[in-house]
């Protein structure tokens, strides 16, 4: 019996190659697609030389040909972390709307089932804590955040009406802050800023008080849950995250105490509508898909610190890369 084959979009970034790798484990025959603009084929490379993984560099937010069946796609293909969308507003936009799109059109014409990476984000700086799946947001649509927000909130729209409309069988995660080998060092999230700062003998950066909360997810864990979503029956969105929350300050200090740096912490201004609160509901994971995390924070960090520690001192000290621009 032929494998199942599944299309990974985003297959080079931090999440997408953990997929790509869980899905290849799993006997798929897999199919990853990157632009490359936040991707590092470095991250998916230990793949080609498998007969069951072939790569397409492709912008998805141009029209996509796959030759042959689709049984699943997972729409991974989005910058995720602020230096990113902040830097590339419009392409992310585009690949949040003109991407998920081609996704589902290709959904539909291969009647395979997709999977669309939303966020947290789409809660914006909540009113309500912790956030259930029913909580509409509290979203500035004009702020500096909100093409990345705004973005992911038409990917959910989009992708439900393709399937009341359409028909198409179609997932929605919610992920919350996730951590883990692969990420990039220069991407602005806390873990691996603060890492980073330790690592380059730098002080390090709290932005606001360190009130502000997160609760972060270890991806074997995140990928676990989408993995179980994906094979569910649910078609409305899912909570995926880590519920055991702390404080920016509190994280801080533990980094400090991991990496043995002796900096202190610094206070900055809080960025125009940055979260004051991340914490996600999981009853709903828990209960359809029987997923809760296993992994521990003070595990997670230090497996992705020693990741962090094993590059070569010169990836501690690369500044985020140029964005090529994607207009004709």
């Amino acid at each position: 019996m032929a494998a199942k084959r599944v299309l990974i979009t985003g297959a080079a970034g931090f999440l997408g190659s953990h997929l790509c790798d869980r899905f290849i484990t799993e006997g798929y025959h897999v199919i990853g697609m990157d632009n490359l603009i936040t991707g590092d084929l470095r991250n998916i490379e230990h793949l080609f030389k498998l007969s069951n993984f072939e790569f397409y560099h492709h912008d998805v937010s141009k029209f996509i040909h796959v030759p042959g069946e689709l049984d699943y796609i997972l729409h991974f293909a989005s910058p995720a972390s602020p230096i990113d969308y902040l830097k590339i507003p419009i392409q992310t936009l585009k690949v949040g709307a003109l991407g998920t799109h081609n996704c589902l059109g290709l959904a539909k014409a291969k009647n395979a089932r997709m999977l669309v990476a939303s966020t947290s984000e789409v809660y914006g700086d909540p009113l309500v804590h912790p956030q259930t799946e029913e909580y509409w947001g509290n979203v500035n649509p004009v702020g500096p955040r909100g093409v990345y927000d705004e973005a992911k909130r038409f990917m959910e729209s989009i992708t439900m009406a393709y399937h009341t409309f359409h028909h198409v069988e179609t997932r929605i995660v919610r992920i919350f802050n996730t951590y883990g080998p692969r990420m990039r060092l220069n991407d602005g999230r806390a873990l691996p800023a603060f890492i980073g700062q330790a690592l380059r003998g730098e002080d390090l950066t709290v932005f606001g008080d360190g009130s502000q909360t997160r609760s972060f997810c270890y991806v074997a864990d995140l990928v676990e849950g989408i993995y179980r979503l994906l094979l569910s029956d649910y078609a409305y969105p899912v909570n995926i995250g880590n519920p055991d929350e702390i404080t920016l300050k509190e994280f801080a200090e533990e980094i400090i105490k991991l990496t043995g740096t002796t900096q202190k912490i610094v206070y900055k201004p809080l960025p125009k509508d940055d979260p004051k609160q991340r914490k996600p509901d999981i009853s709903k994971a828990k209960e359809l898909l029987g997923w809760e995390p296993s992994v521990k924070r003070a595990e997670g960090v230090k497996i992705t610190y020693d990741y962090f520690k094993s590059l070569p001192p010169e990836e501690w000290l690369r500044q985020p890369k140029e964005f090529k621009s994607m207009h004709k």
